[in-house]
């Protein structure tokens, strides 16, 4: 029998109460990462280059602060947008302050120093630990990119703005690098089939900022409508701008208001890409100034199936497209082009004018080569660079020029051999108004069905086989508004495609993988519900509610 004196259990027992108090002490400080945090960390959309847990906990508490180290007014701005963010349902009002204070304990520190250059322009590094967190970059974009990442880390209830809520603000403690694949994600709001308000755009580019998309592009005029104020031709708005799809009340943004939606985006480090289509989807215009129409004696193209249909200069609220056009003959044509460029030029920061130049089925292919080569004059003389739609490229284009492909390969080709970079929105995979499936209620499906995982499911790199990924600048999902009449809908269309959209752009092609993405997919859709975000449900996905 094993013989245990009574001395010895005393000691023991005090050995083992006194080494139990030693752990509990020296771990007080120490909490284990929670489930939900640690799927928060493994549900970030777009997927880092790379991230690791360390398995603890940092807590943001009312005693938290953020500081920031480096100058410049943007890193500041920055720091202002997390405090912002971060007051409405915690109810904590973050100290903001400068370096000086960057040692304190608990602070929230975005820093400019040290920054490599594999990260370039937008790349960050963000580290978590228990006593701090840590966003390094070498810009304030890269900053704010982190930013937008620690908000997926934080509980969805962080995006609550309406009252404060009670919980705990936990944050899984780790690291995680990231940088993207392409320069260019973004997304393309039509405004002249339906017009969306102010507030609305700026609804926009805060979902698209939320997926860490760094480019609106605004489709600003079509057949239905002109929405865009030029001071030098009035009409365009006192007449153009009232008319939309379904023959209800359209609308205008003053060169005030566009002013405020580009200050917006700009202080999400977002660009604004103004386009006038030309010289077909023009109607508008046309209607808006009768001098501008071609007349009764139109050349269409030979063979054309579009030779019926809609009168040019007559107001337009169908959807048919491909039936109007400017007239290259008539000397108040480039009159009214050089002015509308000017001026569009005039209240655009951006590098870009996007000129259109889709579907001109009534213009005849010579004159919409000459219409091309001089737009891409007027828009150089007015220190911009020209993006158009495919078709352009048949024209004179170069190095100068951006192609946006979306259904003939054929055009892409042409442009990545004319020397032209390209922006790649593949109609069959990105564009968000096709049906989800036929019973669909809002979209169209003339390109194709898109579920969920076929917008995600594809390389730029890969989609036009022969072009240089070089040429390449990246991704954008457009949503063209002939069926989306509200910000209801154009949720719907969205989600859960765009943030898919975004990771294309984002994520090497390598370390993207349906089976996998589809897991942190269905994680986001807690934090939409929050978010208020009207998503479709896809069935190919397994929600979490």
């Amino acid at each position: 029998m094993f013989y245990t004196p009574r001395k010895m259990i005393r000691v023991c027992s005090g050995c083992l109460i006194m080494a139990c108090f030693v752990l509990l002490f020296s771990c007080k400080d120490s909490k284990p990462t929670s489930a939900d945090a640690r799927l928060r960390f493994e549900s970030i959309i777009p997927k880092p280059v790379s991230a690791a847990m360390s398995g603890s906990t940092f807590t943001l508490t009312n005693e938290t602060m953020i500081v920031t180290e480096g100058s410049g007014n943007e890193l500041m701005e920055v720091a202002r947008f997390l405090a912002e963010k971060i007051k409405p349902s915690t109810g904590f009002d973050m100290k903001v302050s400068s370096g000086e204070e960057a040692s304190s304990n608990g602070a929230i520190l975005l820093t400019l120093e040290g920054g490599d250059e594999e990260l370039r322009a937008e790349g960050y590094e963000l580290s978590i630990e228990e006593d701090g967190i840590k966003i390094k970059a070498s810009s304030p974009t890269g900053l704010f990119w982190g930013v937008q990442t620690l908000r997926q880390l934080l509980p969805e209830d962080i995006e609550k703005s309406s009252s404060v809520q009670n919980g705990v603000w936990e944050i899984a403690t780790g690291s995680i690098r990231d940088y993207p694949e392409y320069s260019w994600r973004g997304s393309m709001l039509d405004v002249a089939r339906h017009f969306f308000t102010v507030e609305e755009v700026k609804h926009y580019i805060d979902l698209i900022t939320f997926y860490k998309m760094n480019t609106l592009h605004l489709h600003l005029s079509d057949d239905q409508g002109w929405r865009i104020e030029i001071k030098s031709w009035p009409n365009l708005t006192k007449i153009g701008g009232l008319s939309e799809v379904g023959g209800t009340e359209g609308g205008f943004y003053t060169q005030e208001q566009y002013a405020e939606i580009v200050e917006y985006a700009a202080s999400r480090f977002i660009t604004i890409i103004p386009e006038i289509d030309m010289p077909g989807h023009i109607n508008a215009a046309l209607v808006s100034y009768k001098e501008l129409n071609p007349g009764p004696s139109i050349n269409r193209e030979p063979g054309s199936t579009r030779n019926t249909g809609p009168k040019p200069g007559v107001v337009h609220t169908g959807i048919e497209v491909g039936f109007s056009t400017l007239d290259i003959k008539k000397e108040i044509t480039f009159k009214f082009v050089n002015d509308v460029l000017r001026e569009l030029a005039m209240m655009t920061p951006g590098p870009y004018l996007h000129i259109g130049g889709d579907e001109a089925a009534v213009t005849k292919k010579p004159d919409y080569i000459a219409f091309v080569n001089k737009f891409k004059e007027i828009v150089k003389a007015n220190g911009k660079k020209m993006i158009g739609w495919e078709e352009i490229a048949q024209a004179d284009i170069d190095s100068t020029v951006t192609v946006q492909h979306w259904d003939n390969e054929g055009y892409a080709l042409m442009a990545a051999e004319k020397g032209a970079k390209l922006i790649f929105s593949p109609a069959k995979k990105v564009y968000l108004d096709m049906q989800y499936d036929s019973t669909t209620k809002l979209g169209l499906h003339w390109a194709a069905y898109i579920e969920v995982d076929s917008s995600y499911i594809w390389d730029p790199a890969a989609r036009v086989p022969g072009i240089d990924p070089e040429k390449i600048q990246g991704v954008e999902a457009p949503l063209w508004s002939e069926t989306t009449a509200t910000m209801d809908d154009v949720e719907y269309m969205a989600f859960p495609r765009l943030p898919g959209v975004a990771e294309v752009g984002w994520t090497k092609a390598e370390n993207r993988q349906w089976n996998e993405y589809k897991i942190r997919l269905a994680n986001q859709s807690k934090r939409w519900k929050v978010m208020d975000i009207n998503f479709y449900r896809s069935a190919r996905v397994q929600w979490v509610d």
